[in-house]
């Protein structure tokens, strides 16, 4: 019988970064996934000299692990920033595409906000901070500080963006912690900005709101390849089932993999896998932390990759793509400028745009056909952008549960799954459903846990933890 130092579960990012930690720590991992390729939704396409992703088209560069990682996989050559022109980004209002501001400057004359909007900004250093301990929605806190008009227009489409959410159900303190901690640390979010920014800048780490993004000439599984080349093969195709106690040497990981059963043996298990799949494998050892997983929602998305010609697109395309608020009543959460944010997109005279439909405002995306929503999406980039004529292909990838929901009552389950964690040593969970749903949020939480991991297995106390 083989026993590993760590079983982990999952070949997303979160498991591909938390198993490349392990290795360069020397502990003997394997790694277990459902699928047939790593990456989880990450996944990179051509077609037709054109270059598309199925998932995140990018990430932010929030924290020096992300480069110190490209190095040591040796691709950080491979990464391109996105271009100047990407700077700008567009909200939809009015029906119309208007630029969002990029400076407290164009913040004054930006068409994004009436003046009474701005004008209600001036009343946000003298509003209370909320009560320690409430679990306030992210709608109630942005209404209560900086006024509907913000919601609508700034907040709810960000939500959208980022979690496909609904800000009325997404928790501030779970899924923007740090805007929270500006309130609850100097009574004001204008002047935790302000005064705030040299404790920002002496944690090495960028603000997502400030931080450049970035790919790879070959796209987003540059990354997710790199780390599944890295690491021991990966058992693709294997379901677990369950995760049980072993007296001897830990636990026992148990699947199928072909129609046949298969058995892991390891001292510490990593549960890199979305919730839902993962409450039923600790059902036995973890009930109640099974239970606080399931009740994890998460929102379906369709992302829909149309190839134009460049003199069908009557819009500039000049920025990073637009969002849709709510309030706008659109069919689609937002589009990317696929083709300018990155150079090698597309082939000369040629666009590529990268449309995201469903989400919770949405759901019945999940329902609908590939040519329903490709039709769709047509129509909205029509009204948009003033496109025309019949784009010469579109790929539609389905993600029906796509991004967990961090809602009201979220960070009561993870205390479940800090209990389980505290109750059974040597089982750990790292998915994103936990510490954020970026890609480099998971890189550091993945390295993070890996280091606790490491802890356990050499007896020695841990000394990191991103949690």
């Amino acid at each position: 019988m083989t026993t590993f130092d760590t079983i982990v579960v999952g070949a997303g990012i979160s498991g591909l970064a938390t198993a490349h930690r392990l290795r360069k720590l020397s502990r003997s991992v394997a790694i277990v996934d459902a699928g047939a390729v790593a990456g989880g939704v990450i996944g990179t396409r051509r077609r037709d000299g054109f270059l598309y992703e199925l998932g995140p088209n990018s990430t932010l560069d929030t924290t020096p692990l992300i480069n110190a990682l490209l190095s040591d996989l040796g691709i950080a050559n491979e990464r391109v920033d996105a271009n100047a022109v990407a700077a700008t980004r567009y909200i939809v209002r009015d029906g119309r595409l208007v630029p969002l501001p990029g400076s407290p400057g164009a913040f004054f004359s930006t068409k994004a906000f009436t003046l009474p909007a701005k004008l209600r900004l001036l009343r946000e250093p003298f509003i209370a901070r909320t009560k320690t301990g409430v679990d306030e929605s992210i709608a109630t806190f942005v209404r209560r500080r900086l006024g509907n008009e913000f919601l609508d227009y700034a907040i709810d489409p960000f939500v959208a963006g980022i979690y496909a959410g609904d800000p009325e159900r997404i928790s501030v303190a779970a899924a923007f912690p740090k805007l929270l901690a500006l309130e609850q640390g100097y009574g004001s979010l204008i002047k935790g900005q302000i005064v705030g920014a040299r404790a920002r800048r002496t944690n090495k780490e960028v603000a997502k709101n400030v931080a450049a993004s970035f790919s790879f000439r070959g796209g987003m599984q540059t990354l997710t390849d790199a780390l599944a080349k890295a690491l021991p093969p990966i058992d693709y195709g294997t379901t677990v089932q369950r995760v049980v106690r072993d007296a001897d040497v830990g636990f026992a990981v148990e699947g199928i993999r072909n129609g046949a059963p298969v058995v892991w043996h390891a001292h510490s298990v990593v549960l890199a896998a979305p919730a839902y799949a993962t409450a039923a494998m600790i059902a036995g050892i973890a009930p109640d932390a099974a239970g606080a997983l399931a009740g994890v929602e998460y929102a379906p998305i369709a992302v829909v990759a149309s190839a134009y010609r460049r003199s069908d697109v009557a819009h500039s395309l000049a920025g990073f793509g637009f969002l849709v608020p709510k309030r706008e009543h659109r069919h689609i959460l937002g589009c990317l400028f696929s083709s300018s944010m990155f150079e090698g997109r597309a082939p000369e005279g040629s666009v590529l745009l990268t449309a995201f439909a469903g989400g919770r405002r949405n759901p019945e995306i999940a329902s609908a056909t590939d040519v329903e929503v490709a039709t769709m999406v047509r129509a909205e980039l029509a009204d948009r952008l003033g496109t025309h004529g019949t784009p010469p292909w579109q790929e539609v990838a389905r993600w029906p549960q796509a991004i967990p929901q961090y809602d009201i009552g979220h960070l009561d389950r993870m205390r479940r799954i800090d209990a389980a964690e505290a109750a059974v040593p040597g089982l750990y969970f790292c998915a994103n459903y936990r510490g954020g749903v970026a890609v480099g949020d998971r890189i550091k939480m993945g390295q993070s846990t890996a280091d606790q991991v490491d802890a356990f297995v050499t007896g020695r106390p841990a000394t990191t933890d991103a949690r």
